[in-house]
């Protein structure tokens, strides 16, 4: 499929001119990380997607500035049979294009930075990490072993191959090694205790969050 014409048209409107984020979103086919996605009926079930039924849709999905919802309760979009009404809240997606872009931006994420991402969900995200600063300066942990699997298969299959773990960061576990930066798209009621002592000095995790009362 020829996919460089909607990546443009998102670059266009998620990286602002002169962004050092720009290439990263012209140069990857974000439809390779949502092979398939829930989308809500009228009466409020999910309902698969699946990009090879209807390749045009697929990229007018992929390429749109919305989250595409990829697992409802512990049904991944993968695994969702064609027609089957799944029940619940979702709980994995493929975040929104601009929130992933300004995120970084405000992490004041830069070269040379080894960063840890928190949530690896579709491997979208860790992808543009990967393209700006290399697969040797980033590693993406996830709790679900599935889409850590997945999301290895389709960075493999753009060229990239960042470090990637399953384990709970949120619990406390971290891969081995110091980071500049801890960046994170899952909510979190607070830093985990173990998060900090692994920032290099100035480091630290973006969004930073305050524990809940």
């Amino acid at each position: 499929m020829d996919w460089s014409g909607h990546a443009a048209a998102l670059a266009d409107r998620v990286a602002r001119p002169g962004s050092p984020w720009r290439d990263a979103v012209l140069g990857l086919p974000r439809h390779v990380f949502v092979p398939a996605w829930f989308e809500q009926a009228d009466d409020r079930t999910w309902r698969v997607r699946r990009g090879a039924d209807a390749p045009e849709a697929w990229l007018q999905a992929a390429y749109s500035e919305r989250s595409l919802v990829t697992r409802v309760g512990g049904v991944h979009a993968d695994h969702a049979l064609p027609g089957q009404a799944v029940h619940g809240r979702p709980t994995s997606s493929a975040t929104m294009p601009s929130l992933t872009v300004r995120m970084y931006e405000h992490a004041l994420l830069a070269p040379g930075m080894r960063v840890l991402d928190v949530g690896t969900g579709s491997g979208y995200g860790t992808a543009l990490l990967a393209h700006r600063f290399g697969g040797d300066r980033v590693v993406s942990v996830d709790v679900d072993r599935y889409l850590v699997r997945a999301a290895a298969g389709r960075l493999a299959a753009v060229g990239l191959s960042p470090g990637l773990h399953c384990l709970d960061a949120l619990g406390g576990e971290l891969p081995p090694g110091g980071y500049d930066r801890i960046v994170a798209t899952v909510g979190v009621p607070g830093i985990p205790p173990r998060g900090s002592p692994r920032c290099a000095p100035a480091g630290g995790w973006w969004p930073p969050w305050r524990t809940r009362a």
